[in-house]
């Protein structure tokens, strides 16, 4: 995975070490709308060679912390000027997971309630080849996702 570095107005990659396969982009004073708006221009900016983007969104105010993964997958879209039974494939940003973990401050100690699962990340599209024999998919579990959250409220 590359380096984002954070410019004027937009986002650079440092490509330096290869195409860029995967980002994770964190946001606290950033909207979650803005997040996104980011992940289309990687998308895009990359010209698809991003294969993955991990939002994470902190919001203090609910005391909750967002993740979701999005994949470019290709969507059947009609060609303009086409007839209509011919179309053409287009890769699209889909959303394929949401978690959310809220932090629970009546519960003594204070816990990290989790939705949405574990964070799976296909082996495929994060090495762009298939697994190998003791080779898989990704998984950071909920009790993971639970101390990752822990950590970033005890920053604050």
């Amino acid at each position: 995975m590359g380096v984002g570095q954070q410019g004027g107005g937009g986002v650079e990659a440092d490509s330096s070490s290869g195409p860029e396969t995967q980002l994770i982009r964190a946001g606290v004073s950033e909207s979650l709308t803005q997040l996104r708006a980011d992940m289309r221009w990687w998308f895009a900016v990359s010209n698809h060679d991003v294969k993955i983007v991990i939002l994470t969104k902190f919001d203090q105010q609910q005391s909750k912390v967002i993740i979701e993964k999005w994949e470019a997958q290709e969507l059947a879209a009609a060609r303009l000027g086409a007839i209509t039974t011919r179309r053409a494939a287009t890769l699209q940003p889909i959303l394929l997971q949401t978690i959310e973990i809220t932090r629970n401050t009546t519960t003594d100690p204070v816990s990290y309630d989790a939705t949405g699962g574990a964070l799976e990340l296909e082996f495929s599209p994060l090495f762009l080849r298939n697994p190998g024999p003791l080779e898989g998919d990704v998984v950071v579990s909920v009790q993971a996702l639970q101390e990752y959250a822990r950590r970033v409220w005890s920053q604050g």
